[in-house]
């Protein structure tokens, strides 16, 4: 199945200030999501960025929300899956789209629910493998392989962004070569 622009948004799952140092590899992580988002915005795919518990675990890095771009729904929610909550699930059903990029954290909590929770309800799930993460290696990895095990597709930040340009002809391409590098 190819991830096309017309069948694909993004969901940037909870990447907040307070959290995301507490990572594995925060920042290679992190520069992956905005490598992302920007790639993303720059093919004019739909995005949406979560927070969970915003007052005790910040905001989204300022890196991220800037490179999500205003066109961005930003959501907050309280359940670890982003489709128990009742508005992020009719926000994301609302743009008619069956694949869905996850990126953020934690892969083995908040990612891994709402792909499972996606794959119940039809969509699916694409998770750029270099744009996760837990704050062990051990939860990220067994993480990454339950949702291989229950039919997530996981790839990679460059393998996305270079599968929706689909040509070195494309309008996007060199800006997105550019973002590679």
């Amino acid at each position: 199945m190819r991830i096309t622009r017309d069948n694909t948004m993004a969901v940037i799952i909870d990447v907040q200030e307070r959290i995301l140092p507490v990572m594995d590899q925060a920042d290679q992580t992190a520069a992956r999501i905005v490598t992302l988002c920007k790639g993303l915005t720059l093919l004019d795919l739909p995005l949406t960025v979560t927070e969970q518990y915003p007052q005790g675990l910040g905001f989204t890095l300022p890196s991220v929300r800037d490179a999500a771009g205003e066109k961005a729904a930003l959501l907050v929610k309280a359940s670890f899956s982003c489709c128990d909550d009742d508005p992020c699930m009719a926000h994301l059903e609302g743009l008619n789209r069956k694949v869905v990029i996850l990126a953020g954290i934690e892969t083995h909590v908040c990612v891994l629910q709402t792909a499972l929770d996606l794959l119940e309800r039809g969509f699916i799930p694409v998770v750029p493998v270099d744009a996760v993460s837990s704050r062990t290696p051990r939860d990220r990895e067994t993480a990454l392989l339950r949702l291989q095990q229950e039919g997530a597709r996981l790839t990679t930040t460059e393998s996305i962004l270079f599968e929706l340009t689909r040509s070195s002809a494309a309008p996007e391409f060199k800006d997105i070569s550019r973002l590679i590098r």
